[in-house]
C-alpha cells in the first residue's frame, strides 16, 4: 500500500506493508534513526515522536495510520544549526548517559514546554512517566528540562 505523510515538514510517499510500524517506517524507509526502537510494547518510550503535535509511541502506530498526518521526530528539534533548548539542557545538565532513551525524552520534554513553559519538578516527572531510563535515575533529566524552561524564559520564548 502507498502511504503519504508529512515528516519534519516534508511530504513523503512510500510503498509499505500494511503492518509496518511507524518507528520502522521512520528508521528503515526514511533513514531517521534518531527515533529509537526499544520494546515494541509501548513500555519504554524510546520511540516517542509527535503525530499532529501530540507525543505518541511510534511502536504503537502503524505507518498507514500516520498517512495524511504530520510527524515530527527528534531530528527536527534543531533549527538552522541551533540546538533546541531541550537538547542544550540535556547537554548542560547531563540528562543522558547511554543516550538510548534521550530522543523520546526530548520529544516529550519539548511537548511539555510548549504547553507549560514553567513546569514544576512534579509536572516534568509526570510528563516523562511513560518512559524508561535505566541510567540516570531521572534527576538529571528533570534538571535538563528545568534548564531548558529557564533558558527559554530568559530568551523570551520557545525555540
Amino acid at each position: 500500500m502507498q502511504v503519504t505523510m508529512t515528516v519534519n515538514g516534508e511530504e513523503v510517499t512510500r510503498e509499505v506493508e500494511g503492518r509496518l510500524l511507524l518507528v520502522h517506517f521512520l528508521r528503515d524507509h526514511l533513514g531517521l534513526t534518531g527515533t529509537h526502537w526499544g520494546c515494541d510494547t509501548s513500555n519504554c518510550g524510546t520511540c516517542v515522536v509527535w503525530l499532529d503535535g501530540e507525543p505518541v509511541k511510534s511502536c504503537t502506530v502503524l505507518a498507514a495510520m500516520a498517512g495524511g498526518h504530520e510527524v515530527r521526530t527528534v531530528e527536527d528539534l534543531e533549527r538552522d544549526g541551533e540546538l533546541d533548548p531541550v537538547q542544550r539542557g540535556f547537554m548542560e545538565c547531563h540528562g543522558l548517559q547511554c543516550g538510548f532513551c534521550t530522543p523520546g525524552m526530548m520529544m516529550t520534554a519539548r511537548a511539555l514546554l510548549d504547553r507549560n513553559p514553567d513546569p514544576s519538578e512534579e509536572e516534568i516527572r509526570e510528563a516523562i512517566s511513560g518512559q524508561i531510563c535505566r541510567c540516570t535515575g531521572y534527576a538529571t533529566i528533570v534538571r535538563s528540562v528545568r534548564w531548558a524552561a529557564a533558558h527559554e524564559a530568559n530568551a523570551g520564548g520557545a525555540a
